[in-house]
């Protein structure tokens, strides 16, 4: 199996970490992953705010759902349509985003560190709340925030096909 497929069976949502810092080299390589990502008309809506500062961290965990894991380290995934270079990145900077987010998710697969995706955008207090942390100003929409960390166990890979999931050549009943 290529190194490729490997990491993106190992890709697992962790939950908890090492009380271990991220490294700003391995942070720097995760968002040269994400701004790898494809983006319609090559618009790249993207920008990303990395946290390592212990205090905001606590601000995450104790303010939004589905947000309260010991990461080290995080990476809000945002979009700015003012900075867009496509025309029509307004239509599709969800979907640019969300491609740039699951580059940094593979991507530290292979860097040895875990991640967990929280999403934040549509849900508008979220937004409000991510804004209100990060000082962000109104032109720019957080989608998600992307815990990083050193796992604190490892997970076995996986892959969750299934067969009766997939249509060949046209949908079936």
């Amino acid at each position: 199996m290529s190194d490729i497929l490997q990491a993106i069976f190992q890709r697992r949502s962790i939950r908890r970490y090492q009380e271990r810092a991220v490294e700003r080299e391995k942070l720097e390589q995760l968002l040269r992953a994400a701004m790898a990502a494809p983006s319609a008309g090559n618009g790249r809506p993207w920008e990303f705010v990395v946290v390592t500062d212990p205090a905001t961290m606590t601000q995450f965990r104790q303010s939004l759902k589905y947000g309260n894991h010991n990461a080290p380290a995080a990476i809000a995934v945002c979009a700015n349509l003012e900075k867009a270079s496509y025309r029509n990145s307004k239509a599709y900077w969800v979907q640019d985003c969300s491609a740039a987010v699951e580059n940094i998710l593979i991507a530290a697969v292979g860097l040895g560190l875990g991640t967990v995706w929280i999403g934040i955008y549509p849900r508008a207090a979220r937004v409000r709340r991510l804004r209100q942390i990060l000082n962000l100003p109104e032109h720019v929409t957080p989608l998600a925030l992307v815990y990083v960390g050193y796992p604190e166990a490892p997970k076995e890979p996986r892959t969750q096909y299934d067969p009766e999931r997939v249509h060949w050549e046209r949908y079936r009943s």
